[in-house]
């Protein structure tokens, strides 16, 4: 009898774990269980698809499940994972639309479930027209919504997805106020840095109240969203998105008896296994991984992890050997017309790993100050105080800014100091970058400010 993988959660981990442990074990049964309608998309296009920078849901898709079956995997749609024994090698699957629910052995199981957006326990969060947007179904239902034409809409968390729905919905004719409950939206930013981020926000004339929280929704008579509640005031409200980040979804690896980290997320060695446990695995937005910088472990929802992660999984179930070493937390966005980008650690972080650390912020241009379509960029760094060595960096620009990020992204993977990037052979031509590119500038600042510090 061929030996089976069962594979929990359809999309990026999940089903790069089940097509790469296929391909490398052709004789390897495959069966996988994806809750949605969708399995191989990308999360991370939803607000562009609700902004209608993307047409339809169609280019976010990468495999169709149809694609999946000709490659021999049984994906099967809309049906939950309910329970998982892992002592007797049993999942018990329910099927959506019927209800049914099914028992399947394995002899090896991935746990891909991904992550939950965060729901306050708050009165009236149960009302309709309030949204999270994690799955492509979530992306569909608020362009259902939308078809409605709500006039007022009220975003609740200024995280990536919170400052990118904004500008999706203010796009779409609303009135758009964002509630944020620290001192400004984009926390994944020093305040600073942030700063930025919100006043081109409310250029573009999307209300942002930082320092509050919401406290309830009003509903009206048949039971959809008509205000939210901040500071005893209420905002008016048609349409309301939850962009208060999102939780690993490890309740039923929970109920299995495995255990989870600080985050909630499922915590493995470096080749995505369950110690412990033969034959159990866990990628994607589930898990928690080590952060190369501080060694602490963090969890980092990305496409880019979850692919990387599934593909690790799948390797060596495939016989292979592979290994996922960690993150430095990189990411890069945009709102309005500004590019957002980090990588490595915050001031806060830094100080909560124990670090003393300089920083360096400089003001530059995407290209040379006197060629045509020049735009502002601010970079700033963090670097240990004793040694200079990288601790993090993060930019905030016009068009050409953000990819800058993955200059600091390679430095600070390989560990090197602020005075080593200083020196680094970047590409220079006036319509790319000035003579000193902003990397490089901000590196040379930090340098002098480790070179000056007290040590």
């Amino acid at each position: 009898m061929a030996e089976r993988l069962v594979v929990i959660g359809g999309d990026a981990a999940g089903m790069a774990a089940a097509s790469q442990a296929k391909r490398l074990r052709p004789d390897l049964e495959v069966v996988a269980f994806e809750r949605s309608h969708f399995a191989s998309y990308s999360a991370c296009g939803i607000p562009y698809w609700i902004a209608g920078d993307v047409g339809d849901a169609g280019p976010l898709i990468a495999r169709s499940p149809e694609e999946h079956r000709k490659n021999g995997i049984d994906l099967r749609m809309r049906t939950d994972v309910v329970e998982v024994d892992l002592d007797r090698g049993t999942v018990k699957a329910r099927e959506h639309d019927t209800g049914q629910t099914s028992e399947v052995g394995f002899d090896q199981v991935v746990f891909a479930t991904g992550a939950a957006p965060v729901r306050p326990d708050l009165p009236g969060s149960d009302a309709a027209g309030i949204f999270g947007v994690q799955t492509l179904d979530d992306g569909a239902a608020v362009i259902a919504e939308l078809k409605h034409e709500p006039r007022r809409a009220v975003v609740v968390g200024g995280g990536y997805i919170g400052v990118e729905m904004a500008e999706a919905l203010f796009r779409h004719g609303l009135e758009v106020t964002v509630v944020e409950r620290g001192k400004e939206p984009m926390r994944t930013l020093d305040p600073d840095m942030a700063a930025i981020v919100h006043h081109a926000m409310e250029c573009l004339g999307v209300d942002v109240r930082t320092n509050s929280a919401a406290e309830g929704f009003d509903a009206d008579a048949e039971g959809h969203v008509r205000g939210v509640t901040v500071g005893g005031e209420t905002l008016p409200a048609d349409l309301v998105v939850l962009g208060l980040g999102v939780r690993p979804e490890t309740s039923v690896a929970r109920a299995a008896g495995l255990p989870v980290g600080r985050a909630n997320g499922l915590c493995t060695d470096l080749r995505m296994r369950m110690p412990g446990r033969s034959g159990v695995w866990a990628a994607g937005d589930c898990v928690e991984t080590i952060d190369r910088v501080s060694g602490l472990r963090v969890h980092m929802p990305l496409g880019t992890h979850a692919n990387k992660q599934g593909r690790v999984a799948g390797t060596n179930i495939g016989g292979g050997y592979a290994t996922f070493p960690g993150v430095v937390r990189t990411a890069v966005s945009r709102v309005c017309d500004l590019e957002i980008a980090r990588t490595g650690l915050l001031e806060a972080d830094a100080e909560q790993a124990g670090f003393g650390f300089v920083t360096a912020r400089i003001e530059s241009t995407t290209r040379a100050g006197y060629f045509p379509g020049a735009e502002k960029i601010t970079v700033k760094v963090l670097a240990e105080r004793r040694t200079g060595r990288l601790l993090g960096g993060q930019i905030v620009g016009q068009e050409d800014s953000g990819k800058r990020i993955d200059a600091l992204a390679v430095a600070l993977w390989n560990e090197m100091t602020v005075e080593e990037i200083t020196s680094l052979d970047l590409g220079y031509a006036p319509p790319f970058s000035p003579v000193w590119d902003p990397v490089l500038i901000s590196a040379r600042k930090a340098a002098d400010a480790v070179r000056t510090a007290d040590h």
